[in-house]
């Protein structure tokens, strides 16, 4: 049998038909939901030892490609461990009455920081209505006018008798608004009073009256005048003066002796409040303080919640008195800053948005006029770690790194387990901005980051502290083994699919192809892949296009047209590049045969699609020694991998055709009407083959397609993009007609990766299209030209008819041509005669000694 029928490939091992009757049901109706994850037994192990691990820095790092059910499956394992777990501290704030500006930070059991804010608010209600009626007992004003009272007396007794001793000095003491004034007494007749005078003199004059009682002018005790004063000689003048400082300076004494009583009145008067305050205030505190014990630090807070009340009782006085009067309580709030459920376990926050601030927590500033003005400990707000705390934080990686200073606030918490909320602008800016300082409250927490591959090794690499902080790593894996038991729990992912959603059942032919749809997912007949996001959006589409045709199920032509629809929503620039090859623009032949000419295949890989498509190798050689060259490298068209197998290619020829003499080739090989980049490998035989065929001037058939790379010993190897490399054949020669002989040759390896579509299946199975899979270069040849590649003998000579043989041939004929074109060559240069001259001239020369 010929190479070209053993190689051909049935039908049947073109793509892995789903086992209908394997499935055990005719619906998804009434089968078991997909419960857990599938395929995942390496990342599930992983999460699973970094939950049970709480010990600091073993944090979880899940690696995975998106869509493989990353993120969901580790909320659900998150929220299934927190509830084991209890429920952790509620935090509040509360004003600091020795620091405003750095409000402390108090624990509570969890549910009672909200029940701690609530009974402050009434608490204040209460005592205002207690304190107003505190203060309205008659027997606080009694005590109060008593203590005035005794006030005074005190008062007057200490002036009554500084008077009488001045009196006794002939002084009397006169207050006036400027301060007490010494005015001297004399015995002389009354001063004439006036209509204007009200005044009455400092003290009664004592009058004197003759005895005999004869009537004479009347003398009083009176005060100098003034003009009095100055009849005065100086000396009587100094003695006044001296008397006057003497009784000023027992004044003073007087004066701070009524101060210091006036203080005691104070302080008792203050004491008798702070009783007041403290019969009236302490139940209601005593109270909270007892409800919340034991908790020493809310204690504390409590006394002094308590003593600053007694020292602004009247602001709660005034309060009650009207009610519409703008007094400030906030110091007496509590702000509750995070709270959580008692009987709802520990918390997990998925923080989606994780900028600075909505990790860290921030004070919110009030915006009055264009201008920001800082607030108080009410306005702290918390941020996602300080919701975490004591449960579990879920992040994007690739979220998170975007975020200006977000990984690097998260380390620092990770690492010394203590969150300070920070303005950006105080950590950034070069002048101080006056600001809240909230306590910092310690942080336990367990961080789950979800990223690609790239990210954690980039991570790895570029930051040392890395390692520290997320010890265990859970890898996703992209595919997984197709076996009985995966493609039953795909059904029963349909089957939550279908109950999640409300819609319509599958059928089991329709579950069969979404399960040859996952195969092709994973480029593997052998295995399905774990991207469930997009075999969950064929789900989709193929219950809409069910229910737009009127059905109760879906079924097998559904999800095909799905597939169909959306490979057809996405493939226009496929469609363009179609276009050019049926228009002739792009030029391939798919019928006859041409010497040094082959028909490769590429894949254009773009974001949301990938397809093949065919390109033309051709090959030139004649004699020289330069060897094989690229075009395309030579102009900088290529990368180092397809730069490595044109290398190759050299070194095969050396070993096939150079171990008895040397090569004289010059090779110049080509991707026509190419106009980017190449690279990889996976054209490195097909270069090859139309290699060999201009050495050996054997024609390959051009309705031929060929992939896959060539070691130095002519083994063939396997390629990536095969399925898409077949189709986008297909599909070109399906637009220039099939003619049954049309087909692509590809490396047996590439057998497994077969999952080719229906269409392409269909054409084989009616001989309207072939696929050939080989192992050798020696096979391939011998499918591409019908002629045998040949089997070196003991002298490493092939068969002269053979492929080998004739170039082999070829390139021994051209050696010979070389050396004898060098001869005549040389001997134009240099001619016999002459060179027989010179050498019997050096003969002689040698003969006689050298002279």
């Amino acid at each position: 049998m010929s190479l070209i029928k053993d190689k051909q490939l049935s039908y049947d091992r073109l793509r892995r038909v789903a086992d209908i009757e394997a499935l055990g049901f005719k619906t998804t109706k009434g089968i078991d939901k997909l419960t857990g994850l599938i395929g995942q037994e390496r990342a599930v192990r992983s999460v699973d030892f970094g939950l049970s691990v709480q010990s600091k820095g073993y944090n979880i790092f899940v690696v995975g490609e998106p869509g493989c059910g990353r993120t969901t499956y580790m909320l659900s394992e998150l929220r299934r461990e927190a509830e084991k777990m209890p429920a952790p501290d509620d935090w509040v704030y509360v004003y600091n009455f020795d620091d405003p500006s750095q409000p402390l930070a108090v624990n509570l059991p969890a549910g009672r920081g909200r029940e701690l804010a609530k009974d402050a608010d009434n608490a204040i209600e209460e005592l205002k209505t207690a304190l107003s009626k505190a203060f309205d007992n008659s027997e606080f004003e009694d005590s109060k006018a008593q203590l005035v009272k005794t006030f005074q007396e005190e008062v007057n007794k200490i002036m009554e008798d500084l008077r009488k001793w001045a009196e006794e000095k002939n002084f009397s003491i006169k207050r006036t608004p400027q301060g007490f004034v010494n005015l001297p007494l004399i015995m002389a007749p009354p001063l004439p009073q006036t209509e204007s005078e009200n005044a009455q003199p400092a003290a009664e004059p004592e009058a004197k009256k003759e005895s005999d009682g004869d009537e004479k002018p009347q003398i009083v005790r009176r005060e100098m005048q003034q003009e009095e004063f100055e009849k005065l000689s100086e000396e009587q003048q100094q003695a006044l003066q001296k008397v006057s400082e003497e009784i000023s300076q027992k004044t003073l004494e007087k004066l701070r002796v009524i101060r210091e009583r006036e203080k005691e009145l104070k302080e008792k008067i203050k004491e008798l409040e702070g009783q007041i305050c403290k019969v009236a205030v302490t139940p209601i505190t005593s109270e909270l303080s007892a409800k919340y014990a034991p908790n020493e630090k809310l204690s504390k807070w409590f006394d002094e919640f308590t003593e600053d009340i007694s020292a602004n009782f009247n602001v709660f006085l005034a309060s009650a008195r009207d009610e519409s009067a703008e007094i400030d309580f906030t110091r007496y709030e509590v702000n509750a800053f995070v709270s959580n459920d008692p009987k709802g376990g520990a918390p997990v926050i998925s923080e989606t948005n994780p900028i600075y601030y909505n990790l860290v927590g921030k004070v919110d500033y009030e915006n009055k006029q264009g201008n920001l003005y800082s607030t108080d400990f009410r306005h702290i707000l918390p941020g996602a770690m300080h919701r975490a705390n004591g449960g579990f934080l879920l992040l994007d990686a690739d979220e998170l790194l975007r975020q200006f200073m977000s990984w690097d606030v998260l380390k620092r918490v990770l690492r010394y387990r203590e969150l300070s909320i920070e303005n950006l602008g105080e950590q950034l800016g070069y002048i101080p901005v006056s600001t809240l300082k909230p306590e910092p409250i310690p942080i336990d927490m367990k961080v789950v980051i979800v990223g690609t591959p790239y990210l954690y090794y980039l991570l790895n690499i570029y930051d040392p502290e890395f390692g520290k902080v997320f010890k265990i790593k859970a890898e996703f894996d992209s595919e997984m083994p197709r076996t009985p038991q995966s493609e039953y729990q795909i059904a029963q992912f349909i089957a939550g699919f279908v109950e999640h959603e409300g819609g319509l059942n599958f059928t089991a032919a329709a579950v069969g192809e979404v399960i040859e749809w996952s195969s092709r997912l994973a480029e593997d007949r052998n295995k399905l892949s774990t991207k469930l996001n997009k075999i969950a959006e064929t789900l989709v589409e193929a219950t809409a296009y069910a229910k737009a045709g009127g059905k109760k199920l879906v079924g097998v032509e559904d999800v095909r047209r799905a597939i169909e629809e959306k490979l057809y929503r996405v493939s226009m620039w496929e469609g363009k590049v179609l276009e050019e090859y049926r228009s002739g623009v792009i030029r391939i032949d798919t019928e006859g045969s041409v010497v040094g000419q082959i028909n490769g295949l590429t894949v254009s890989q773009l974001i949301d699609n990938s397809f093949g498509s065919p390109v033309r190798i051709t090959a030139n050689v004649f004699m020289g020694e330069p060897g094989v060259v690229n075009i395309e490298r030579e102009v900088s068209m290529t990368g180092p991998i397809h730069n490595k197998g044109l290398m190759i290619l050299s070194s095969y020829l050396g070993r096939m055709y150079a171990k008895n003499y040397p090569l004289s080739i010059a090779a110049r090989i080509t991707f026509e009407q190419t106009y980017g980049g190449v690279e990889g490998d996976s054209a490195s035989s097909t270069e090859l083959y139309c290699l060999l065929s201009a050495i050996s001037g054997i024609p390959l058939n051009q309705s031929i397609a060929v992939t896959g790379s060539v070691d130095q010993q002519g083994n063939i190897q396997p390629i990536g993009g095969v399925n898409e490399k077949i189709e986008g054949f297909f599909r070109y020669c399906k637009a220039r007609g099939l003619t049954g002989k049309q087909g692509v040759m590809i490396p047996f390896q590439n057998e497994q990766h077969l999952m080719l579509s229906h269409e392409v299946v269909e054409a084989v199975k009616k001989n309207k299209f072939h696929i050939w899979s080989i192992s050798t270069i020696d096979e391939g040849i011998e499918i591409l030209t019908g002629v045998k590649a040949g089997e070196p003998d003991e002298k490493g000579a092939y068969p002269k008819k053979s492929v080998h043989g004739r170039a082999q041939a070829e390139l021994e004929a051209w050696v010979e041509r070389s050396f004898r074109y060098k001869k005549v060559m040389n001997d134009r240069v240099d001619p016999p005669k002459k060179r027989k001259k010179k050498a019997a001239k050096k003969a002689v020369i040698e003969a006689s000694g050298g002279r």
